[in-house]
């Protein structure tokens, strides 16, 4: 009997253990700090003090330097891997909330909530190169595999705008539903898919007739649809599956990424806002604002298996191999 309970527990210890050592670090939107997480031991290794109101958060192409969007502070901040400490600041416009990179690391493209422009960063001189005007709060901000278009979805304009990402012009508008919060291009650029979060839908938009093919939606026995929100998506890199966010439904849902079907719904902490994958793509990250917890999924089997109690109202999720 020992035997078989010891097997069991050795099993279920393997199951939440990643096969490779990775580094997460939370932003918590309340208690401006950003915690970070040993995925080995599932524990806090540091608490790191930043500016007001962290949310977006990105590690550096070469995993040197974690960036974090302080919106109060209006500014982003860079902080050391190795020292974790912060070692400098990025010049964004008012209230940034989301930002990403290009696939080389030299350029960042900012969303600032408060004044409708995306920043353009030099990475490597750490200096601005110019705003481009976009809708009424902008928030989601990815960019296609080819390098060639920059999306920002504005939260109260309710659209995608593309962006020529060499003339940094906006050379597409696509409407979608109410309060579109992210973008996540499929990795192969055939699709880019939209969340809503007050219309409770994912937007399917073909990139290259720039128009909205198909819309997921969501159904939870017991809640009402006012509680389904989405939010973070994360698309696995097969293209196969993704996982959508649905804020204060404390749900995941994973979707099948080719017909489209919610396959399932996995219960994570409460109010779940943003996802992020280990880099062998093995688990899956939430941050969940109400619980102050991250919930921590088994992408293989679909299954939450671990949490961790991290700082107040964590945002954003950021995961990368140990250096």
């Amino acid at each position: 009997m020992w035997r078989r309970r010891l097997l069991t527990g050795m099993l279920v210890w393997l199951a939440a253990t990643p096969a490779s050592a990775f580094v997460a670090y939370v932003s918590n939107e309340k208690g401006n700090t950003v915690t970070v997480i040993d995925t080995t031991s599932w524990t806090v290794t540091k608490t790191i003090k930043v500016g007001q109101r962290p949310r977006g958060i990105e590690f550096s192409r070469d995993g040197k330097f974690v960036m974090v969007a302080v919106g109060d502070d209006d500014t982003i901040q860079v902080i050391d891997t190795k020292t974790q400490e912060i070692v400098d600041t990025l010049p964004s416009g008012p209230d940034p909330e989301l930002f990403t990179q290009d696939a080389a690391g030299k350029t960042m493209y900012v969303a600032n909530e408060n004044d409708n422009t995306v920043t353009v960063i030099d990475l490597e001189k750490r200096a601005r190169l110019g705003d481009i005007q976009v809708g009424v709060e902008p928030e989601g901000m990815t960019i296609s595999p080819d390098g060639k278009i920059l999306i920002n979805t504005s939260e109260t304009t309710n659209m995608a705008h593309f962006i020529d990402t060499t003339t940094r012009q906006i050379v597409a508008n696509v409407l979608v539903d109410s309060r579109p919060r992210f973008a996540q291009f499929k990795r192969d650029g055939s699709e880019l898919w939209i969340s809503s979060e007050i219309g409770g839908t994912v937007s399917i938009i073909d990139p290259v007739k720039r128009e909205v093919t198909g819309k997921i939606t969501f159904e939870i026995p017991g809640l009402r649809n006012e509680a389904i929100q989405p939010v973070g998506i994360g698309m696995t890199k097969d293209g196969k599956t993704a996982f959508v966010a649905l804020g204060p439904a404390n749900r995941v849902a994973v979707v099948d990424a080719n017909t489209y079907e919610v396959k399932d719904y996995l219960l994570v902490g409460q109010r779940v806002w943003q996802l992020a994958f280990s880099p062998d793509g093995s688990h899956l990250f939430s941050t969940n604002g109400i619980s102050n917890d991250i919930s921590i999924i088994d992408t293989a089997r679909d299954e939450v298996i671990q949490s961790v109690q991290v700082g107040e109202q964590p945002w954003g999720v950021a995961v990368a191999d140990t250096q």
